[in-house]
């Protein structure tokens, strides 16, 4: 057409298309495009006819393979269960010791046991299990009832002070403040911080010593070293559950806070505990 414009230098036709003096060139596509685009038009149409590709209302066109990724995926889910339960039926099986003296049950138990923690332990315990105030590091080795596989498994199946297990842990310290006077339950603090940290007054420890020999050894020993057979813990190795510092210990002697773990074998099945109890002593602190 005689409207058209023809580039002076390239003696190429332009689209008519002008930015800043600037024409566009009407090039021909290059055919190894061209026939790449074609190609991929082709495998398009024939994708849509094998494999299900148009939605519909309520389903979508099957193809002709009928090709489903939601079966192939249901068949690898069922294929993991049946190899997981060949696992955890030995797991449900074996003795705590057996499980740690196999090394694909102990692996398969420790993973199963962390995704069982993070469900229903993290609350508590922490995603890290380094406990919290009030609820214990499950990291170090400082065990009210032993940190043995077996006591571990103990603890969790039937809880502490759980009110609707009757084999659950229990241990009560009394509220000495019906039993000791004031200045007997500084002088007890002033005695037990000095175990670790240096008490406001010196002079109270001596017969705050004596207060806790006629007191308290006989469920935290002699040395305060505790005694896992009545869940009193260590109080001589600076780490504290529910109290930090000299002031907080007379109050926890005058008024004991008691903790209480649910009993989870009822709520979980002997298989998931004996899991959480493998991957429990797995932390570092076990025994």
């Amino acid at each position: 057409m005689a409207d058209k414009h023809i580039d002076d230098i390239s003696g190429v036709e332009t689209t008519g298309h002008e930015w800043d003096g600037i024409r566009e060139l009407n090039n021909p596509l290059p055919r190894w495009w061209l026939w790449t685009f074609y190609a991929t038009i082709v495998w398009a149409i024939g994708y849509v006819i094998v494999y299900p590709a148009i939605p519909m209302l309520k389903d979508a066109t099957r193809g002709v393979i009928n090709y489903s990724s939601r079966a192939e995926l249901t068949k690898e889910v069922a294929s993991a269960k049946a190899a997981q339960g060949a696992l955890a039926q030995k797991i449900a099986a074996s003795s705590m010791d057996q499980i740690l003296a196999d090394p694909q049950l102990t692996q398969f138990a420790t993973a199963a046991g962390a995704a069982a923690f993070k469900v229903n332990c993290v609350p508590c315990h922490g995603s890290g299990a380094a406990g919290g105030a009030g609820y214990p590091n499950l990291n170090d080795n400082d065990w009210l009832w032993g940190g043995s596989a077996e006591a571990i498994h103990q603890t969790i199946a039937h809880g502490i002070r759980s009110s609707d297990d009757p084999e659950t842990r229990l241990s009560e310290m009394p509220a000495f403040a019906e039993i000791l006077k004031p200045d007997q339950i500084r002088q007890v603090a002033a005695y037990v911080i000095s175990l670790t940290d240096k008490p406001h007054n010196p002079a109270l420890v001596e017969p705050g010593k004596q207060v806790f020999a006629d007191n308290c050894a006989s469920c935290h020993g002699e040395n305060a070293q505790g005694n896992r057979e009545f869940g009193a813990p260590n109080l001589a190795d600076a780490i504290w559950l529910r109290v930090h510092g000299e002031d907080e210990i007379a109050k926890q002697v005058q008024a004991p806070k008691h903790g209480v773990m649910p009993a989870w074998q009822a709520r979980l099945g002997e298989t998931t505990v004996k899991e959480l109890a493998v991957y429990v002593h797995s932390l570092g602190g076990g025994e």
